[in-house]
């Protein structure tokens, strides 16, 4: 029996990672007890998506509502299926700027600690497996935001010829900027994770994403950038405009092309890894360009509220390179664009996000 465990199974990632795995023909361990629900309200919650999964994928498929912070009840479960485990993929994440800022301690205590504790269960029962690390670009901190922008009609872009105007590489330094609370707890865990692969030669990764994005996201206004968009347009609900007029620029990532990326690293770990993980150049867009997309594909004008002050931390434009990724497996390449996932997003809802009457 070769195993794969799934921390936040029922998220996003997790739950694409999930069905991505299990068609593999791996046994899934599914870790998840639903915090999202707690974070952000029942809109957030991921209850419906572990259903379906259990439901779509039958005994291929076991779940556990267990807190990554259990130092009891996770070792348990890493400890029952030991040396069968063939991957781990850590996507359990307190996931909001915003939320972090109101609790410190329990966004700390999930995202740093909580990493820490599947790093210990991992280098305890199953030291072979890769370990799969759901970071973020926000382990830059406010740094993208001194770069040199130029201001267009609808997005902020980067000055023509500047080194990063192909997408911002690993080489951006961390430290002397603004994090945010939610950045800073996600830097701990990505550096425990680097030094847990250097330093006891785990197959680690940290995958710093941008935008990861589909159509099985919970979204809401604190957390799931494009499907809410689209969530506002489809239901007719007021959409917040936060910040830097509304052209500030995301690289966006199918999380098909995500967990495609971590098939490769699995197939061929390292130790210690660190990857920028977005859609890069091929696929990213400002919030006004969204927006008008959204206006398109839904066929509904949008109720949209401008607020000028930016959310803390947030960048102004982020568009990441995956050519470190690329070189290191070069057989990957991302599908999606922001057209084809916003497509994607209104049809997959069509009969979930329906006008309140």
């Amino acid at each position: 029996m070769s195993v794969a465990i799934v921390t936040g199974s029922a998220g996003l990632i997790g739950s694409q990672s999930v069905r991505h795995f299990a068609a593999l023909g791996l046994d899934v361990v599914g870790i998840d007890n639903d915090m999202r629900a707690r974070f952000f309200g029942p809109e957030g919650s991921t209850a419906w998506n572990a259903e379906c999964l259990s439901a779509a994928l039958g005994s291929a498929y076991a779940h556990h509502g267990v807190d990554v912070r259990d130092r009891e009840a996770l070792p348990a479960i890493f400890r029952r299926y030991g040396k069968d485990i063939v991957v781990v993929i850590h996507a359990a994440a307190q996931p909001s700027h915003d939320w972090a800022s109101n609790d410190p301690v329990t966004d700390f205590d999930i995202n740093a600690v909580g990493t820490l504790n599947v790093l210990e269960c991992v280098r305890e029962h199953c030291p072979d497996a890769p370990l799969i690390h759901c970071s973020t670009n926000k382990v830059y901190g406010d740094r993208p935001n001194t770069l040199p922008l130029v201001e267009g009609e609808t997005r902020w872009e980067i000055e023509p010829g500047h080194p990063y105007a192909a997408g911002i590489t690993e080489d951006m330094p961390i430290d002397s900027c603004l994090h945010s609370i939610f950045g800073a707890s996600k830097v701990a865990a990505d550096v425990m994770v680097q030094e847990y692969g250097r330093y006891f030669g785990l197959k680690t990764a940290c995958f710093r994403g941008g935008t990861l994005t589909g159509p099985a996201h919970s979204a809401t206004e604190l957390h799931g950038f494009l499907a809410y968009v689209m969530k506002c347009a489809m239901e007719r609900r007021p959409y917040r405009l936060i910040g830097y007029k509304g052209k500030q620029v995301r690289d966006a990532i199918h999380s098909q092309d995500v967990v495609a990326a971590f098939e490769a690293f699995f197939r061929s770990p390292r130790c210690g890894e660190v990857y920028n993980l977005g859609g890069g150049r091929h696929s990213n867009t400002s919030n006004l360009e969204a927006i008008a997309l959204a206006e398109k594909i839904s066929g509904n004008e949008m109720n949209v509220t401008h607020v000028e002050q930016a959310r803390v931390g947030d960048h102004m434009w982020w568009i990441g390179s995956n050519a470190r990724f690329k070189e290191h497996y070069p057989q990957w390449q991302p599908v999606h664009d922001v057209p084809m996932i916003l497509e994607e997003i209104h049809e997959a809802n069509l009969e979930r996000w329906t006008p309140a009457q």
